[in-house]
């Protein structure tokens, strides 16, 4: 598989930093959230689209608030199967589980994304790889603190019909998994900062419509660098891909979680 060793390094270096930071000390958080997620790549030209995405992210199955999140970003389509976004995104997380936060706090993120698909056989690949710039006001803080962190996710698609393709009125199953690593002089306790591992199963209503439904779990290291939590999450997400070419011949692009 083309990028293979790039990748395979990253992960490496996100678990042994997993493990030179697992201490007797640590403590396990498991949480039940949900997830409502919606995202669109709006194609507008051969060259050019928009992205644009809202998440409402539930703690205690849906009773609590966990994070209310938006991007917005601008692609563009350097090849069929190469994509490039650079763009900004808002989040507001709130206090939850055994361990919260002391109040909610906001951060301002901006991004460059790399987006790569492939296929092997009926299996659609894509590997994401992602930049961030955040500022966070931290609880109890006036000023806002930079952090930088990188992200890479593979995810794989399986149509579930005759043909292998992804069209209409096709059903499907997607896997996951996303390793997130903070860097920089301002972390402290937590180069290892997320993994995201999820199973989904999803459904092409029409070339520009899907509807995923699937478990994610969300394994967070909160800055202390003790407390790892759990986070059993119930995703549900709509896919909106219009294509405003004309004479278009639309591909669905992977959601982007």
């Amino acid at each position: 598989m083309r990028f293979l060793p790039a990748t395979t390094a990253l992960l490496l270096a996100a678990i042994s930093g997993v493990q030179a930071q697992t201490t007797p000390a640590r403590v396990n958080d498991h949480n039940a959230h949900t997830w409502l997620m919606y995202f669109s790549d709006a194609r507008l030209s051969e060259r050019w689209g928009v992205h644009t995405e809202a998440q409402w992210r539930r703690s205690e199955v849906l009773a609590g608030s966990q994070q209310d999140f938006v991007r917005a970003g601008l692609n563009y389509y350097a090849g069929p199967r190469l994509m490039l976004t650079g763009g900004y995104a808002f989040a507001l997380t709130h206090p939850y589980g055994e361990y919260p936060a002391a109040s909610r706090f906001p951060e301002h993120r901006l991004y460059q994304q790399v987006l790569l698909r492939d296929a092997i056989g009926r299996v659609q690949v894509s590997h994401r790889y992602r930049q961030e710039q955040r500022w966070l006001r931290r609880p109890g803080n006036d000023q806002f603190t930079y952090l930088n962190r990188t992200r890479y996710q593979l995810r794989l698609m399986l149509p579930l019909n005759g043909t292998g393709q992804l069209q209409p009125h096709t059903p499907y199953l997607a896997a996951a998994n996303e390793v997130f690593v903070n860097f920089g002089r301002n972390v402290a306790n937590n180069f290892f900062d997320q993994n995201r591992a999820s199973l989904a199963f999803g459904y092409q209503f029409s070339k520009a419509t899907s509807l995923e439904v699937g478990y994610l779990h969300q394994l967070v290291q909160q800055g202390n660098g003790t407390v790892f939590e759990h986070n059993h999450t119930l995703q549900i997400g709509l896919n909106f891909n219009p294509d405003f070419r004309r004479q278009a011949d639309p591909q669905p692009v992977p959601a982007t979680e």
